[in-house]
């Protein structure tokens, strides 16, 4: 068993409160709690405190003159597999337990948000899930399929839609079968005294090198998969007739990509919103089906 934070075991000080315990205890977004712990764990981490300061303008600055190369020397090889070997073997030597765990939850829930809007889209679209049990299972090129998925995703079914003459809309009783913890253990992941780095730091030092080991066209592919937040969070969201939480959004908007600069970070904000999104979805199921127990009881 993990043990708890610092600041959930520290005395609270009005002097000098904690904004861990602050942001832990602020249920102002919908975030599963046992997912909040490890989330703001690794987020007050010394890494994150300390490292990345200095490493993001230096992974920035590395992404510029990648660019620069990129545009002087194109290029079309494209190196997948040896990157995908390369971050797995860096996520299961450097990365903190809870960064690995939250990476590897994100394609489930990544997977599991494509599938509720297809089972509850009038007209049928196919998936893809991605399901990495453990790290080595991203090695099969799983960071590029989840980008590819969206964006094919996206494409099947708008097709769909516009070939049956159909539009998205609510769905009178959504189906959230689909929806369910992935059951991945923080315990089974790697955490020796080299597993340091927090996850946003280890986003930041992977990102030129996914760019340097990748096409320019599949770099560039992968950082605006981050703008089709918007547009899945829109889907979700006529579904539940519930355009409220479009709020909790931060990467759009679609129609105007940003730079490739800021990628880091935004995957960060990406793998927060699915989080979040996947937490609502878990409310809502869990809301359907307390509701259906009392109607059957009554």
């Amino acid at each position: 068993m993990t043990p708890a934070p610092d600041f959930l075991t520290q005395e609270h000080d009005p002097r000098d409160p904690s904004p861990w315990l602050a942001l832990y205890l602020d249920r102002s977004t919908p975030f599963m709690d046992h997912v909040k712990v490890a989330w703001l764990r690794d987020a007050s981490s010394r890494s994150r405190q300390f490292l990345l300061p200095v490493v993001r303008p230096l992974a920035r600055s590395a992404i510029v003159v990648l660019q620069l190369v990129k545009i002087l020397v194109p290029h079309q090889l494209s190196f997948s597999i040896a990157l995908h070997k390369l971050l797995a073997w860096g996520l299961r030597n450097f990365v903190r337990p809870e960064g690995n765990w939250l990476i590897l939850r994100h394609f489930h829930l990544g997977g599991q948000a494509l599938e509720f809007i297809a089972r509850n889209a009038p007209a049928q679209v196919e998936t893809s899930p991605l399901t990495p049990r453990v790290i080595a299972d991203l090695e099969d090129e799983t960071f590029l399929k989840h980008d590819l998925n969206l964006f094919n995703f996206v494409i099947r079914l708008n097709k769909s839609l516009r070939n049956a003459g159909l539009q998205l809309k609510k769905a009178e009783r959504p189906d959230f079968s689909m929806v369910r913890d992935p059951g991945l253990r923080l315990e089974d992941l790697p955490n020796r005294w080299t597993n340091f780095l927090d996850l946003e730091t280890a986003i930041e030092l992977f990102t030129p090198i996914y760019q340097l080991f990748l096409t320019d066209n599949d770099f560039w592919r992968a950082a605006n998969s981050l703008q089709l937040d918007e547009t899945i969070g829109i889907y979700v969201a006529t579904i539940l007739d519930a355009p409220q939480h479009l709020i909790l959004l931060n990467n759009k908007h679609p129609l105007a990509p940003e730079s490739t600069l800021r990628t880091g970070h935004r995957l960060v904000l990406h793998g927060l919103s699915t989080e979040m999104l996947h937490a609502l979805l878990m409310k809502l199921a869990a809301d359907q089906r307390a509701a259906e127990s009392g109607q059957a009881a009554a």
